[in-house]
């Protein structure tokens, strides 16, 4: 049913400028961030919704987090709240990671620096931490480990979006043969839009998802090249964050819009940073050696890559109450979930993995990062800065 907004979209834009500023730790922690701000502080929504919304975004593809944030912002603030959401939530870290990207030049010469090699060893870190995590709840008994293996072994293989899509599907169909799985309690979540606007949001999404690679192939434009590679990315990738990292790379490296290593510097660059991993886009955007690049590339990126998740979540809020009523769909989210995990080993193998650990030095400091974050719980920028300094003397 429509709702009345009950926000402005300037306070709406405030409270998440404020998340966007100070949410560190990727998107596990973000949805933390977000529970005690709407739930517990502010009582937004309730636990039951929350927990609703939250497993509705993690089984859209896109990065869960932002969309949890767009789905919040829409439900206080119609479709300009959603937006005034989105645009506090990402700004601050797409800012500071172009500026990143701009700087490098002043750098030097990217191969060869050691605190750039340095934040390619905290991306290491940073996913296997990713991997914990989300692994210990979701891999808990022998055929969900199966099913996060098989995933990891679909997307090795097959390293495109295409393969990913296969191992999601793989998952959520093994997951109905998961024991124990059962319906999500019901609890309805507010929305500001109709059925009608839901309808056309979708059908663009599916409209563009097409139309994209045939307006870029005969255009020949780099601008339209670069705004369909970023929205398919964003379309086509589960698990959020860290998993589109090799769709992202196949996209940008092999084409020679990004080299590899201005690819993993940036990478590591992100961890620094507050707010969505997918402002990586901006970074990337920025770099480009196509025209245009700098703040305008970094713009056609960044709106790219979260264009997708805006359309979905939009499109489809006013249809969740009847979707999550479909057993089957309920029974196939935890091999989803699974799958993800799976994913996420495999981004962690290649590229992260082969093009950052180049010595035994450098596997001791990854490990000695994984431990203070997951066991020392020392904030991953602090971490960043930490072991970029050390590498940059060792190299020295």
């Amino acid at each position: 049913m429509k709702q009345v907004p009950n926000r402005s979209i300037p306070e709406i834009f405030l409270i998440f400028l404020g998340l966007g500023i100070s949410s560190f730790g990727g998107p596990v922690a973000h949805l933390g961030y977000f529970r005690r701000e709407f739930v517990e502080k502010r009582k937004w929504l309730t636990e039951q919704a929350y927990s609703d919304l939250v497993s509705l975004c993690q089984f859209l593809p896109g990065p869960a987090s932002s969309q949890v944030g767009i789905a919040l912002g829409l439900s206080r603030g119609a479709i300009p709240g959603a937006v005034a959401a989105w645009l506090g939530f990402t700004l601050p870290s797409a800012l500071l990671l172009v500026l990143f990207g701009l700087g490098l030049p002043f750098l030097g010469e990217i191969h060869g620096n050691g605190w750039l090699h340095g934040l390619k060893v905290v991306s290491v870190a940073v996913v296997a931490q990713a991997i914990w995590i989300m692994a210990k709840p979701i891999a808990r008994d022998s055929l969900r480990m199966a099913i996060v293996l098989a995933s990891a072994a679909t997307a090795t293989l097959f390293p495109s979006s295409a393969g990913q899509i296969c191992a999601i599907a793989g998952g959520g169909l093994a997951g109905l043969a998961l024991p124990g799985a059962s319906i999500l309690p019901h609890s309805p979540l507010r929305t500001a839009v109709g059925r009608t606007t839901g309808t056309a949001l979708l059908s663009l999404f599916f409209i563009l998802l097409l139309a994209l690679p045939f307006l870029a192939t005969e255009s020949g434009s780099y601008g339209i090249r670069l705004f369909a590679s970023f929205y398919r990315a964003g379309a086509m990738v589960f698990g959020g964050g860290h998993v589109v990292l090799p769709l992202l790379q196949s996209q940008v490296v092999p084409s020679g819009w990004v080299s590899n290593d201005s690819f993993l510097a940036g990478y590591g660059a992100a961890q620094a940073v507050p707010g969505p991993l997918f402002t990586f886009s901006a970074y990337l955007g920025a770099v480009s050696s196509g025209s245009p690049s700098g703040w305008v590339g970094a713009g056609i990126a960044l709106v790219a890559i979260f264009l997708p998740s805006f359309l979905l979540v939009v499109g489809i809020l006013p249809f969740w109450e009847e979707l999550r009523r479909i057993e089957a769909l309920q029974k196939a989210m935890p091999g989803i979930n699974a799958a993800v995990v799976g994913l996420l080993l495999a981004a962690f193998y290649n590229p992260v993995w082969k093009t950052a650990i180049l010595s035994g030095t450098d596997f001791f400091m990854a490990a000695a990062v994984f431990l203070l974050l997951t066991f020392g719980k020392v904030p991953p920028w602090l971490m960043v800065i930490f072991t970029a300094a050390i590498a940059e003397a060792l190299s020295r």
